[in-house]
């Protein structure tokens, strides 16, 4: 079996449109802020995918370079994205938590920091964002060349 990454296998112009669905992503997210279709946090999202999955359009599973290792982690990921899979709900894989903070704000009102290791994109009645089809493509386009769970790295901006 082959573990190319999407970006290896897409061709010449996959640095092109890796940027072009990490902008999308971006997007999203900023969309959906302010919208109240954002749920952050493995716990939160566990609650939320088991009250209403039909309601989630994106799965978002974060982590850094030191946080890959963490057993614990990597299990609660593991059934999140057996749970995704089962309910037809597309998944990324993120790197660069850093920036994935600076676009949702960071901080949890009273200065506390979020648990960005799972993000949640919901659907709503007033939200139609192109953006969204774009990443939800992507993801579609990466399932047919067998990567289940394509990674996106969030450029620093």
């Amino acid at each position: 079996m082959c573990n190319m990454t999407f970006e290896e296998t897409s061709g010449e112009h996959s640095s092109e449109r890796m940027d072009s669905v990490s902008k999308a992503l971006e997007d999203v997210i900023s969309s959906a802020l302010p919208q109240g279709c954002i749920t952050v946090g493995v716990y939160e999202a566990a609650k939320a995918l088991n009250v209403d999955p039909d309601n989630v359009v994106l799965c978002l599973l974060a982590t850094d370079e030191e946080q890959v290792e963490d057993v614990a982690l990597q299990i609660h990921f593991t059934l999140i994205q057996a749970f995704c899979c089962e309910n037809d709900i597309n998944i990324l894989r993120i790197s660069n938590m850093r920036r994935l903070a600076e676009i949702l704000g960071g901080v949890k009102p009273g200065g506390e920091p979020m648990d960005l290791h799972c993000v949640l994109v919901t659907k709503s009645t007033t939200w139609k964002d192109p953006a969204l089809s774009k990443v939800n493509r992507f993801c579609r386009d990466s399932r047919v060349m067998d990567q289940w769970v394509p990674i996106i790295n969030l450029p620093d901006r």
